[in-house]
């Protein structure tokens, strides 16, 4: 600093306030000041820069598993947030979702030295019925039902589901199948359950309900069974990667779609316009989602009042060419 200093013509106090970003320096002076650290190849020592500050400049990230596109999108969505406000992100996969992992990945995230952590859970725990975390840690937690003990930021699954039925029952269907998420995952269990609030509310009958993984595979696996059950017209299936595969399954049973049975997803994924035929589906805004959890944490870091609760975030329906009115009797 002291050489950037002398190269520059000014102290060391100002070469400190333009690498911190501060104010108070003249626009000549900090041209001066960057070009002699551009010169000297110089860096601020983050290391030391922490020490004197306190804080790290760093969020830990827990999640799951990165398989799934809501995981990696809302990974993505953070990280991209982080760096807007100057801050790097600090991946830790868990292998297993279990209490003891969690509260290893925690302890390994301490010796990382992070300033706060966003945890991920879009899983039930294996071993726990509901999810406990070290206190004292500036937490916010994505996708999870833990919003009356920590502060939540999830996608309005509930809603956007809802929507997805409506949709299909406002073209003329009597009912709406449903291929459904795993067991294990929060967005799957609240997707189902407002597929079947939608229906009863609706005063129609509740198909049985389907199940699948999330991946392609098993929603062609499901799309076989579906396309047996000739009085089914209409599916929701809870995310677009099983829609693609229930998409190719109608097509090789003979079912054309929309005419014969209209399909639905949930997430909008950059290829659904490209599906055949492109997909109607209801969007989730994950920029969103990985902005607001950024901003909880940093909204903690800087000791301003949060409160416990689950924040949603809207979903939109994007109708494409994949739902249609019910064929004919």
């Amino acid at each position: 600093m002291a050489d950037v200093a002398r190269l520059a013509g000014v102290s060391s106090q100002t070469v400190s306030r333009v690498s911190n970003g501060y104010t108070g320096v003249t626009e000549e002076t900090r041209r001066q000041v960057l070009a002699a650290m551009e010169e000297l190849g110089y860096r601020p020592n983050s290391a030391a820069r922490a020490l004197k500050r306190g804080e790290f400049r760093t969020i830990g990230v827990i999640t799951f598993g990165l398989a799934t596109t809501g995981n990696v999108r809302t990974l993505e969505a953070i990280a991209t947030s982080a760096a807007h406000e100057g801050y790097a992100v600090t991946l830790l996969p868990v292998a297993v979702p279990t209490q003891n992992e969690v509260r290893g990945a925690f302890s390994r995230l301490g010796e990382l030295a992070v300033d706060a952590v966003i945890v991920i859970l879009e899983v039930h725990l294996l071993d726990a019925v509901t999810l406990s975390l070290p206190p004292h840690v500036r937490i916010v937690v994505a996708d999870s039902d833990a919003g009356d003990r920590y502060t939540v930021v999830d996608t309005d699954q509930a809603g956007g589901s809802r929507t997805a039925v409506r949709h299909l029952l406002d073209l003329g269907h009597q009912t709406v199948w449903h291929l459904a998420g795993p067991e294990e995952s929060y967005a799957a269990e609240r997707r189902a359950q407002a597929w079947r609030t939608e229906l009863s509310e609706a005063g129609r009958p509740t198909p049985p309900l389907v199940r699948g993984d999330w991946s392609a595979e098993s929603g062609y696996r499901a799309g076989l069974e579906l396309a047996r059950q000739k009085e089914c017209t209409a599916i929701f299936a809870a995310n677009d990667q099983m829609a693609l595969g229930l998409l190719r399954a109608l097509h090789e049973e003979g079912r054309k779609v929309p005419d014969d049975v209209s399909v639905i997803g949930f997430d909008d994924i950059a290829e659904a316009g490209s599906f055949l035929p492109p997909l109607t589906t209801v969007h989730q805004d994950f920029a969103e989602v990985g902005r607001l959890c950024v901003e909880g944490v940093l909204r903690q870091m800087r000791h301003e009042e949060t409160e416990h609760g689950t924040t949603l975030v809207p979903t939109r329906l994007v109708v494409r060419g994949s739902t249609a009115p019910p064929p004919p009797r």
